[in-house]
């Protein structure tokens, strides 16, 4: 076993994969914003799912119980990782499975591209790959390192496939194709599919039923598939993955090679804590009971004859990418509880409104904006920052802070509070990155410290006060839409409550008497 998990854990570097995008947040969602369509779509998607959740959650008396359990048992799993990682690889290596471990994505990568080359011959090498809906691969960038070597990767996930075939990127944790419609689907059907009847219509079974031909082939042809993991069981070194649509089955049983990737923090001690999150992630993720199909494997499945039953090879990649990193903050930790249900996406006005594309990562939403950067790690505003800034270091700021995901959080994640400590840390780092000895860090340092000045006296107060009264001249409505450089830097993007007709002290002088 690699000893990464002994050593100070370090933000992904590498380039490759999807944890940072083209642009800031503001300048993405401001791109979003305008997409009427867009907006129609993830309106009617997230309220939908919002209601089923509600309505199966309601069902519960014991949910709240539930959560506080969820948060703890995800809480002893960060306490003890690398003894229970350590207890997992023995597990499935006992039972004819094999564990490697990748400390990035190029390294994840790799292994994968090998263990697919090292399943087909010379003569007969493996053009292609089946896979199950996976967060972890996405991270990762896999589909394209293994294009880059010759080998297609197909997506099997309905959702996923249209992503895919429209050559678009996922929007949404569970749903990716979230702001498709369905006219959408069927043209890119129609333009992408092979084989696909002319006469398809955008009747939703028909859509299906056209993916299922198309996919049934697919699978059959299969020699190696590639998947995730929602969760992995230390003290048996069993793997679940559950989902709706019937796909991840067959690729978990039809080829002869089985490679799973999956991200360190997904583990559970024992068997019996499975029961709590088979509870708590369909209520939360499609708003059902339990999953259609939930697909549990032990190493290398053998029949009780000794017969191979499902894949003959099992290979399990072991993901940090930044997880360790992650793991050394203590008021960061909690994003690595996440079981990508995607209730935090269901419920945020943000997202909503903006779509998952705007946050530039596979992790969108609030859980995005507090997961993707510690992963991929904020640069400030140092030397190597891009220009016009880093993505990244605007997600910790794509949020109201209204505290709608803790409330849909299955296991209690404090989203809010870790966006403010993110907050904190970018600005402390920012302010590192840019001091001058003698002068203020920055604008908004110089700003703070004029106010407390003013606030220090209460002559000096008085004196302000009567000064944004002025204020009120520039108010239209009750608000002040426009206000002059470099003040203009906070009306551009909001507005600002217009003054008091009267103040705070002369209304107490009027009602109290003045005994300042």
């Amino acid at each position: 076993m690699t000893t990464f998990l002994g050593m100070p854990g370090l933000p992904v570097a590498t380039e490759r994969g999807t944890l940072r995008g083209p642009d800031t947040f503001p300048v993405a969602a401001r791109r979003a914003l305008a997409d009427t369509q867009l907006r129609k779509n993830l309106g009617h998607a997230t309220s939908t799912i919002r209601a089923k959740r509600a309505r199966v959650v309601g069902e519960l008396d014991d949910w709240e119980e539930l959560r506080a359990a969820g948060a703890a048992i995800k809480a002893d799993v960060m306490a003890r990782l690398p003894e229970l990682l350590v207890q997992l690889e023995e597990n499935v290596t006992a039972r004819g499975g094999h564990v490697h471990w990748a400390r990035d994505a190029d390294e994840a990568n790799r292994i994968v591209l090998d263990l697919v080359r090292a399943a087909g011959t010379p003569d007969d090498p493996v053009t292609s790959v089946v896979k199950v809906k996976s967060m972890a691969t996405q991270e990762i960038g896999l589909n394209e390192a293994l294009a880059e070597a010759g080998i297609a990767a197909v997506e099997t996930d309905l959702a996923e496939l249209i992503v895919q075939l429209s050559d678009d990127t996922p929007s949404h944790i569970l749903v990716p194709a979230i702001h498709r419609n369905r006219a959408e689907i069927r043209q890119i059907f129609l333009d992408h599919m092979p084989d696909v009847d002319p006469g398809l219509t955008d009747e939703p079974r028909v859509l299906a039923m056209a993916a299922r031909a198309y996919l049934r082939r697919t699978f059959l042809a299969a020699r190696v598939a590639v998947s995730g993991a929602n969760f992995a069981i230390a003290e048996t070194g069993t793997l679940a993955v559950v989902e709706s649509e019937g796909n991840g089955r067959m690729c978990l049983t039809l080829p002869q090679t089985l490679v799973t990737v999956m991200g360190i923090e997904k583990l559970l001690p024992t068997w019996r804590d499975l029961e709590v999150f088979l509870q708590l992630l369909p209520r939360s993720s499609t708003g059902e009971r339990m999953n259609p199909y939930t697909s549990m494997w032990t190493g290398a499945p053998r029949t009780s004859d000794g017969a191979p039953d499902g894949p003959q090879e099992f290979h399990l990649v072991l993901l940090d990418n930044g997880r360790t990193a992650t793991l050394a903050d203590e008021a960061g930790r909690q994003a690595l509880h996440c079981i990508r249900c995607s209730a935090c996406l269901n419920v945020c006005p943000v997202y909503e409104r903006t779509g998952g594309h705007a946050y530039g990562s596979v992790y969108p939403g609030p859980i995005g904006a507090v997961l993707t950067p510690q992963l991929a790690g904020m640069h400030g505003h140092g030397a190597d920052a891009p220009a016009g800034g880093d993505p990244v270091d605007s997600l910790p700021y794509a949020s109201s802070l209204c505290g709608a995901c803790f409330d849909a959080c299955p296991v209690r994640i404090d989203i809010p509070s870790m966006l403010v400590h993110l907050r904190a840390k970018h600005v402390e780092t920012a302010q590192a990155q840019r001091r001058v000895p003698g002068l203020p860090a920055s604008a908004e340092n110089a700003a703070m410290s004029a106010a407390a000045w003013v606030m220090q006296d209460a002559g000096r107060f008085s004196f302000a006060e009567r000064g944004l009264q002025l204020g009120r001249l520039l108010a239209r409505d009750g608000r002040i839409r426009s206000l002059p450089p470099p003040l203009s830097a906070w009306t551009t993007s909001r507005d600002v409550p217009a003054p008091p007709a009267e103040t705070f002290r002369k209304w107490w002088a009027r009602t109290r008497g003045d005994r300042s």
